[in-house]
């Protein structure tokens, strides 16, 4: 009896011990893109070095990008998500993509991580800039999508409108297909190059990236501040043989605003003290700095990750 009675007293006392606190474990789960985009291969690292560093097991899923990474963190399905910063932006001020249902702000900055270059393949040798898109069946992502939007103001700058394509609402996995399969002329993908589908189309077929740069560029970063211009090393994608200018927006990741302190703290310090090796698992990596992580920001960073920055000698805007 004594030993049965010695036994319920340890349950209890655990029970206690988790009741305040003790021996508490973190589970999160992010939102990245398709399986295909860098979304989703980066974001699987850098979940890895949450876990590992931080103590935080994170799920990471595959989604239907920035969008639909918001409105889930909104919703309570994610607390984590790798979003373009325009789609950010619109969420903020609810334009754009939310401007009919409303602005989202249940969400805050965790980092920028990478430029996210607007890439636009064919394997049309006619095609040789955004103004030969006329009248071509072209993919621009989903309706409302960070991509739809990067496409629109693409060709808007070019002198095109949406009514002057033949306009395709495709996923990346999906747009690379179509390519091969000549049902498209000519896709819009917006991730960090290299690009998992691009480089399973130029390895298997005779594709390749179509500048967006001089007066179309200016016109695009004119427009949007969130823009810069970025170019894409020769030799990114087999057949490549020299750089390739384009614009860019920024991958940022962005955590649910209710998260704990000292958990974003943790989760941000897991990410950019271990940089370098997650260069070694993954490109991306090399993108990750503290500079790039604080600049361009158009929405205010949770306070455990400004605690982390501020660290680092960088102070940034926080609620």
């Amino acid at each position: 009896m004594k030993k049965i009675i010695a036994l319920l007293l340890a349950v209890v006392f655990v029970l206690a011990l988790c009741a305040c606190g003790g021996g508490k474990s973190v589970s999160m789960t992010m939102g990245t893109g398709g399986p295909t985009g860098t979304y989703y291969g980066f974001g699987g690292v850098l979940g890895q070095y949450m876990k590992n560093h931080a103590g935080v097991d994170v799920n990471v899923v595959s989604t239907d990008g920035s969008k639909a990474n918001i409105e889930g963190i909104d919703a309570g399905d994610y607390q984590l998500a790798t979003v373009q910063s325009d789609v950010m932006a619109y969420a903020w001020d609810g334009t754009r993509s939310f401007e009919e249902n409303g602005k989202i702000d249940s969400f805050r900055v965790l980092g920028g991580l990478y430029a996210e270059a607007v890439q636009l393949i064919t394997m049309d040798p006619e095609i040789k800039s955004v103004a030969d898109l006329a009248g071509r069946s072209v993919s621009i992502g989903a309706p409302g999508s960070g991509v739809y939007f990067n496409a629109v103001d693409v060709l808007a700058a070019a002198g095109l409108t949406e009514e002057d394509i033949k306009p395709q609402y495709m996923s990346f996995g999906d747009s690379t297909d179509g390519l091969k399969d000549g049902k498209i002329d000519a896709a819009f993908i917006v991730a960090g190059a290299p690009t998992a589908a691009i480089t399973e189309l130029c390895t298997t077929n005779d594709a390749y990236l179509v500048p967006i740069d001089g007066e179309i560029a200016q016109k695009v970063m004119d427009a949007s501040p969130y823009y810069t211009t970025y170019e894409i090393p020769a030799g990114t994608y087999a057949g490549q043989d020299e750089a390739v200018v384009t614009i860019t927006v920024k991958a940022t990741m962005i955590v649910d605003a209710d998260a704990d302190e000292e958990v974003v703290y943790n989760l941000t310090k897991a990410i950019f003290d271990n940089a370098a090796d997650i260069t070694k698992e993954h490109g991306k990596g090399a993108e990750l700095s503290v500079e790039n992580a604080t600049s361009g920001m158009t929405a205010p960073f949770h306070a455990g990750a400004a605690k982390y920055f501020a660290e680092k000698g960088v102070t940034v805007t926080a609620e």
